[in-house]
């Protein structure tokens, strides 16, 4: 067989083991959104069936054998060419899948499915012993994975490259130290304010109706195309995609607190226009998808914290807010309204934090589930462990488990290894923000205007449509010139959070 056909038979193959995924990726929005309770124990039997699917085909031989083929033919020979794009990354991903054994891959999504709708009801009921059990389950199984994998250092650098690829423990603890190390003098300045941001606003009554309508009119306006996609509501806000012309977004609503649906909606939008601008008729490919996390949450961020907390965003869309909500804002101004939106003070839910504390969020947890995967830290110990890390570090200790240690659905969901990249996301985010305006000119006054597509289509060119060709750390040095660095969103939370507390850039 020619290398050429070897090609052609691996591409077929990756795109009709995508169908599979993305019929998963169904079933699973499914179950976050719509499926009734009663009827997970069945789904987790469906999921880990699909998931098992996918498996023997992401590890059949076949595959083994044209890719051995391919990483010595010339097709290989650029390797962030479209098809050394392709051949390196499915012989990365082959090598790695085929460590692990199908039965576990199995149960991990058997657990996963099932230890979400645990998580769900221990986190109504505020138990977290009713969650307790299926946690303990999926730890012991992601230490299997890891171990099966295999590492140099630490089993929590196996299941972080699932999500950061190439990535290490090591590494990502020294950048969240050195970025908790700068922040923790920017929040002091701000604790140690004597403005106070008038956040009564935001607990005024806002309606979920027109929460939802001005939601999906923002999100259009930033460029996701609901044309090929949706937006629902879920526990806990999501992205995912079901194909190449198919991206659900989810969020939650509270009447009485109007921020964290609003945002919650630009965030995943963020991930939207992410999946939207790859090529679609790559899809299924490396060359087709996202590089990591990491990147992925920086567009998220940027769309949610850089350009939607913006004056300038504000300054074309608060009029149209204030028709939507006229007796909850009549009586504020658009200064008054960005101020609260930015306000900056320590908070139990990460979902909900600011720009300034929303990192120390990050490193609870990144250095928890280190503990739990190593066996320091039990998991009936979490929730005390929990509870200290936030006093220590935020200054607050959550008065129930609902507002502490069962906020999140990752770990429900086996995703240990993915919360860090949430801050680095964050650092991404602002290293391609400050590029951007570099090249593209005055986004504030863009944004005014409501031109919000100059950022989205430089945004794809950079980004969205380079698929996997590049690692997360080749991209940013490769869109900014420079390697990943925190300066660039220091510079913005001092800026920003400066001029609403009083205190002078660095």
């Amino acid at each position: 067989m020619s290398a050429e056909a070897a090609y052609e038979k691996l591409c077929e193959h990756a795109r009709q083991t995508a169908v599979l995924a993305t019929a998963l990726n169904v079933l699973e929005w499914d179950e976050r959104t719509q499926m009734p309770r009663a009827a997970g124990p069945y789904r987790a039997e469906q999921s880990a069936y699909l998931a098992g699917l996918i498996h023997e085909r992401e590890t059949d031989p076949a595959r083994g054998d044209w890719l051995a083929e391919l990483v010595e033919s010339p097709l290989a020979d650029d390797p962030h060419g479209d098809t050394g794009c392709v051949i390196r990354q499915l012989k990365r991903r082959f090598d790695k899948k085929t460590k692990l054994p199908q039965k576990l891959v199995e149960e991990l999504t058997r657990t996963s499915s099932v230890g979400q709708t645990a998580w769900e009801k221990a986190r109504e009921a505020d138990d977290y012993s009713l969650f307790l059990p299926l946690l303990e389950k999926t730890i012991d199984l992601k230490r299997q994975e890891a171990e099966a994998i295999g590492y140099d250092d630490s089993p929590y650098d196996a299941l972080l490259d699932d999500y950061e690829p190439g990535e290490t423990t090591a590494n990502v603890a020294r950048v969240l130290a050195g970025l908790r190390d700068r922040l923790a003098p920017l929040v002091a300045q701000i604790a140690a304010s004597d403005r106070a941001a008038p956040s009564e606003i935001i607990t005024r009554h806002y309606p979920a109706e027109g929460q939802a309508a001005f939601g999906v009119q923002a999100a259009a306006a930033i460029g996701f195309d609901f044309d090929a996609g949706r937006l629902d509501v879920t526990a806990h806000p999501f992205c995912t995609g079901l194909g190449p012309r198919d991206t659900r977004l989810t969020t939650r609503y509270d009447e009485d607190k109007y921020d964290g649906g609003l945002f919650g909606i630009l965030h995943e939008a963020g991930h939207g226009i992410y999946d939207q601008g790859m090529p679609p008729e790559l899809f299924g490919l490396p060359t087709g998808d996202y590089v990591s996390l990491g990147i992925h949450e920086s567009q998220s961020r940027m769309w949610e914290n850089l350009v939607g907390r913006s004056q300038a965003f504000w300054d074309h869309f608060y009029q149209p807010l204030q028709r939507v909500f006229p007796e909850a804002l009549a009586d504020v101004s658009k200064e008054e309204f960005c101020f609260a939106v930015n306000e900056s003070k320590p908070s139990l839910v990460r979902t909900e934090s600011d720009e300034a504390t929303y990192n120390l969020h990050v490193i609870v947890r990144f250095e928890l589930e280190q503990a739990l995967l190593s066996g320091d830290l039990k998991a009936a110990d979490l929730p005390a462990a929990w509870n200290a890390k936030y006093k220590d570090l935020l200054g607050i200790e959550p008065p129930s488990d609902a507002d502490g240690v069962l906020q999140d659905v990752h770990w429900a969901a086996g995703l240990f290894g993915y919360f860090p990249t949430y801050a680095l996301g964050n650092l991404y985010a602002s290293q391609f923000f400050e590029q951007a305006a570099k090249e593209l000119g005055d986004l504030d006054a863009m944004f005014a205007r409501g031109e919000f597509a100059p950022l989205r289509e430089w945004l794809r060119e950079k980004i969205h449509s380079q698929g996997q060709r590049y690692s997360a750390a080749e991209l940013v040095e490769r869109v900014s010139g420079e390697p990943l660095s925190p300066e660039p969103l220091m510079r913005h939370l001092t800026a920003k959070f400066g001029g609403y507390y009083g205190f002078g850039a660095e």
